[in-house]
């Protein structure tokens, strides 16, 4: 079994690679309850499925000299430019073990490095986008 710190992630916006990161966070999907009492009935309460909730996608990654990401979120200054995303688990030999795919995606904030010359930790930025839904496969 391979350990987890072997894998990486890669993205692809609308089929393009756009590269590796080291940390993804929200894969996540909520589904709300909707809470039905009926009316006569008074020891129990029906709980029907509602809708679907995702928190917003956040990738982290080393400082590069790509700028693609930086470029998408300030197109969508004027007018979102949703694209889908893909985040690829992919192993050392580069065998896709798990994907997520987002519908709809377009970027909301970016983080730059903390910078400080006398740290020995690697500058890392952050991209954090919203989507329109999530399917693993």
């Amino acid at each position: 079994m391979d350990k987890l710190g072997e894998n990486h992630f890669v993205l692809e916006i609308t089929g393009l690679a756009i590269g590796a990161f080291r940390e993804v966070t929200g894969l996540q999907m909520e589904r709300d309850i909707l809470e039905y009492t009926e009316g006569g009935h008074n020891d129990f309460v029906h709980k029907l499925p509602g809708r679907v909730k995702y928190p917003n996608l956040v990738l982290k990654r080393g400082v590069t000299n790509q700028d693609e990401l930086m470029k998408w979120f300030w197109q969508t200054q004027e007018l979102p430019q949703r694209k889908d995303v893909t985040v690829k688990l992919v192993d050392p030999a580069t065998t896709v073990m798990r994907t997520w795919a987002f519908k709809q995606a377009y970027p909301v904030k970016w983080v730059g490095p903390n910078l400080n010359a006398g740290s020995d930790t690697a500058a890392t930025e952050q991209l954090e986008l919203v989507h329109s839904g999530l399917v693993v496969t």
